[in-house]
């Protein structure tokens, strides 16, 4: 079962300088960054309500992020959605005919177990699953 939104991902070039935007313009409650090495990412946290904005900036060349900006830009990256069990997700996904780029979890920040569906199943949006995981 999809819980609620659980963040909107941002693909961004200059992290820190993104990090001053969303916290001194728009005056976004900044909760901290973290390295994702799986991921070849950066990210910057914000909470806005229920849900956060995830800047995203590349580590190397050749992570999905620093793909997507050299195609696309900067610009919203992917949604994703809390799941109480990503892999009974997955599983119900690829049952509904659902091209998905994960076909098992892998880690993503904050230590969630997360797969991501193709973007061609949803109008050209990237949707993301994500289980949280306890400490």
């Amino acid at each position: 079962m999809i819980k609620k939104i659980d963040h909107i991902a941002i693909a961004v070039r200059d992290l820190d300088e993104e990090i001053k935007k969303y916290r001194d313009i728009l005056g976004l409650d900044f909760l901290g960054t973290e390295v994702v090495e799986d991921q070849k990412v950066k990210a910057a946290f914000f909470c806005v309500g229920d849900v956060k904005i995830e800047l995203t900036a590349p580590t190397a060349d050749d992570s999905t992020i620093a793909k997507f900006l050299s195609k696309r830009g900067s610009g919203i990256h992917h949604i994703a959605f809390e799941v109480d069990d990503v892999e009974s997700k997955i599983s119900d996904f690829i049952k509904k005919d659902v091209r998905m780029i994960d076909r098992e979890p892998k880690t993503g920040a904050e230590g969630a177990r997360i797969a991501f569906a193709h973007p061609k199943n949803f109008s050209g949006v990237l949707f993301e699953l994500k289980e949280i995981t306890k400490p």
